[in-house]
């Protein structure tokens, strides 16, 4: 009789420890994944994700900042699971600067420089000599050089980079001559210029749509185009996919199209 007791009461034991671990595992799963994104497109967007995830059993936590440096610092001492903010050339600077162990997993938005004009309706009508007006940081002044590169009326450097300069320039047929000014002056300089390259934010708050007025942008596709990051030991983790997966439906890209309308592309 008393080993028969003992027997069943390893048995209940065992099955109750099951259980407790079971109803550990299930509690894991159902813990959300806390994902951290800027105030604006980048909470919205993942405010549809997070729509889409939850039908594949994924649930996310909204995460938001107002600078775009504590995302990384909460995302590396694990106080997030992921980012969706920032590009991969401002990753890579922050990897140099602070030794974070942190990796991009997927693409996600662009928001594009676009040209614009008050005088031409195409950079084809751009006569010789015409004054074109770009950022003067470093940056972005990089990004409208490759943009014109990209269409046809610049040749820059090969080892010029993501931070070419006028001084890269090394093919001109057109003679244009290059105006470099503060961002947040371009819309301002219109009248005086050609042609000028104006940043997504600056335009927006100068009454310009990108997907209207702009006669040429950024590929959506362009070195600046945003990226989802993680830890870089968590890269290879099932949820990992499962938020590629819902960021890159259909779904979300019908809602960056149509919530948007040209101000923000999606780039998978």
């Amino acid at each position: 009789m008393n080993k028969r007791f003992a027997l069943k009461s390893l048995v209940l034991a065992a099955a109750a420890l099951s259980t407790a671990l079971s109803t550990g595992l299930s509690l894991a799963q159902d813990k959300p994944l806390k994902i951290g994104v800027t105030a604006g497109p980048h909470a919205q967007i993942m405010e549809q994700v997070k729509k889409v995830a939850e039908k594949d059993g994924l649930k996310i936590q909204i995460v938001e900042f107002s600078d775009y440096i504590q995302p990384n610092a909460a995302l590396a001492s694990g106080d997030l699971d992921a980012n969706s903010y920032q590009h991969k050339p401002f990753l890579d600077q922050q990897v140099k600067d602070r030794g974070y162990k942190i990796v991009s997993v997927g693409y996600t938005v662009n928001y594009p420089i676009g040209i614009y004009s008050k005088k031409i309706k195409a950079l084809a009508e751009l006569k010789p000599g015409a004054r074109f007006g770009l950022p003067n940081d470093p940056t972005n002044g990089g990004r409208v050089l490759l943009v014109l590169q990209d269409q046809g009326l610049i040749k820059l450097r090969p080892e010029a980079g993501l931070k070419a300069t006028p001084l890269d320039v090394i093919d001109n047929p057109k003679k244009l001559k290059f105006i470099e000014l503060e961002a947040a002056q371009l819309p301002r300089a219109l009248d005086d210029l050609d042609a000028a390259a104006i940043n997504t934010n600056f335009a927006l708050s100068a009454g310009l749509t990108p997907g209207k007025d702009a006669i040429a942008q950024e590929n959506a596709k362009s070195p600046y185009v945003n990226i989802i990051a993680v830890r870089e030991q968590d890269k290879d983790k099932p949820w990992v996919a499962k938020l590629l997966k819902a960021y890159h439906s259909e779904d979300t890209r019908k809602f960056i199209q149509s919530e948007f309308k040209g101000s923000v592309l999606a780039g998978f």
